[in-house]
């Protein structure tokens, strides 16, 4: 997972959201009713992922597992425990199939101070909670909200393991390719090499790499043509994530 920029709702948008909202409200809305209300709203669901899409990685990769293409609203509150946020923003995130359905469903585990335990990337950054080590694809909890979303998520998926282990390989390759490709003034070369590593599955493998490029002895783990390929992309690869 990597944090996500979410963007402000266009005013059409945010009026019709409002509105079904209401609606909720007004009717003392029950889940069977609010899932009925948000199946049937076919133009504000289009909008809806309209504006997912472009937010999320990649190709519109999935917001929580990186890999397959989001094709699901998901409802991060789920609808059946919260009815009245079915049509709230920012409740919305894209999701693959497979993740929103076999996965998450309508899990939402909170503490016993009701503080929710699963990592929302487009309200903090996942790098708080959750530790990559790069070489196996391996996702360890550092806090119980960590390890409560690997769990819910099924991050710890052995296709999602290895497909993040590959990745850091192709990232490293390509790193040091760009390196190489600015060296020798092959600004073009060097340009499509970045574009490329923004749209390729699993963001959060780069993106556990560029944080741990500012970490003490990151240069031993990487080397220094990956560490200046590194240093010098991180406002183009993650530029409008925040990253504390």
């Amino acid at each position: 997972m990597i944090p996500l920029k979410r963007p402000e709702a266009p005013e059409r948008l945010k009026k019709l959201l409002s509105g079904k909202t209401q609606a909720l409200v007004n009717g003392v809305a029950d889940a069977a009713t609010a899932r009925a209300a948000w199946k049937s709203s076919r133009v504000i669901r289009r909008d809806v992922k309209a504006l997912l899409s472009p937010m999320a990685s990649g190709f519109s990769r999935c917001m929580y597992c990186g890999d397959s293409q989001g094709t699901d609203i998901d409802h991060f509150k789920p609808i059946a425990k919260d009815p009245l946020s079915a049509f709230v923003w920012v409740n919305h995130l894209l999701a693959c199939s497979h993740c929103n359905s076999n996965e998450k469903r309508d899990e939402y585990p909170c503490d016993s101070s009701g503080e929710c335990l699963l990592v929302n990337p487009s309200a903090e950054d996942p790098w708080n909670h959750l530790v990559l080590t790069l070489t196996t694809g391996k996702y360890t909890g550092v806090t119980l909200k960590g390890r409560v979303t690997i769990q819910v998520f099924g991050l710890g998926r052995p296709d999602l393991e290895r497909g993040r282990a590959m990745a850091y390989v192709r990232c490293k390759s390509m790193l040091r390719d760009w390196a190489a490709q600015t060296e020798a003034g092959r600004d073009e070369d060097a340009r499509m090499i970045v574009e490329s590593l923004t749209v390729h599955p699993f963001a959060d493998v780069l993106y556990a790499m560029v944080r741990r490029a500012q970490t003490p002895g990151a240069v031993d783990v990487f080397g220094n043509d990956i560490m200046f390929a590194l240093r010098n992309i991180e406002s183009a690869t993650f530029g409008g994530a925040q990253m504390t």
